[in-house]
């Protein structure tokens, strides 16, 4: 199956399968990341800059700032959810979650506090 993903209304939005699924505004706690110099960085997203199907996943470059220390820039790729490869249906990650930019990349060991 065919994911079709586009990025709406400057970068606001990102459209999956024709639908509105994700929007900018969350707050996005980033670990093993280059985007500023805190280990835990509190990342508000500003902005989609690119986005594109990675497999099953959705993922894209996200233009913010870290409330913390105020670095702002683009983060490197993060994935924003699933398709399910049998329904096509988008299953979002939680932006409060960890995550750790880099397309397919996974850490070798868990973050440790």
């Amino acid at each position: 199956m065919t994911t079709s993903v586009h990025q709406l209304d400057d970068g606001a939005w990102v459209s999956v399968n024709d639908s509105r699924e994700v929007n900018v505004s969350d707050l996005w706690r980033l670990a093993r990341h280059d985007f500023c110099p805190c280990r835990l960085a509190d990342f508000l997203a500003e902005g989609f800059v690119e986005v594109a199907p990675d497999g099953a996943d959705v993922e894209a470059r996200v233009a913010g700032q870290c409330i913390q220390c105020g670095a702002s820039g683009v983060t490197d790729w993060l994935t924003l959810g699933r398709v399910d490869p049998e329904t096509g249906a988008f299953r979002p990650v939680v932006p409060e979650s960890v995550h750790v930019p880099g397309r397919r990349s996974r850490p070798a060991t868990p973050l440790r506090r």
